[in-house]
């Protein structure tokens, strides 16, 4: 488990550090109850842990982030910038997973799927395989861009970087996912 810092970075405004009644510093409009940021934007979070992390620790992940996000919630200090937060955190807790199923022994034989919600499942399955093979930067911008319908600006503030290097995690991981479905085109490995 990472630093709290690193779980939940606030969002910030020019007018950080002056009094709120949330506990936090003041923005311009209040806080929502975190209930409802959960009904906003659960859905799309929940798609994109699927997505960076497999459908079979998908919820795991995913509650994870909103059990940081709600720690955390106080401390936000512009509303707008809610979702983006939330993509941060969920990234965040996917790249945790990706690297604890690193450590951990992999097991034979599973006797049974692990059964996933419905509304979490892809019909593009074989494709979202492929780009949870891409290499970490280009897998989290590619999943925020098509699944969290994040601009390119708001991948640069989900992973930490510039708009310019987010738009390019995009194109280089977009250039290796075409590669890998038709390498005879394209010339890249299988």
């Amino acid at each position: 488990m990472g630093t709290p810092e690193r779980d939940h970075p606030p969002a910030r405004t020019p007018d950080a550090g002056l009094p709120s009644p949330h506990g936090g510093a003041s923005s311009a409009a209040p806080l929502p109850p975190f209930e409802r940021v959960v009904e906003q934007h659960g859905p799309a979070v929940l798609r994109f842990c699927a997505a960076q992390s497999g459908a079979e620790r998908a919820e795991d992940v995913f509650q994870e982030a909103m059990l940081s996000a709600l720690r955390a919630y106080a401390q936000v200090r512009d509303p707008a910038s809610i979702r983006g937060w939330l993509f941060s955190i969920a990234a965040r807790k996917a790249i945790d997973a990706h690297r604890e199923q690193a450590r951990r022994a992999e097991p034979v034989a599973d006797p049974e799927p692990a059964a996933v919600a419905d509304d979490v499942a892809f019909a593009d399955d074989a494709v979202w395989a492929l780009v949870r093979r891409l290499p970490d930067k280009q897998r989290l911008a590619v999943t925020l861009r098509y699944l969290g319908d994040l601009s390119h600006r708001e991948i640069a503030e989900v992973m930490e970087t510039s708009e310019a290097a987010g738009r390019r995690n995009v194109f280089e991981g977009l250039n290796g996912l075409r590669a890998r479905i038709d390498p005879q085109v394209h010339g890249g490995p299988s």
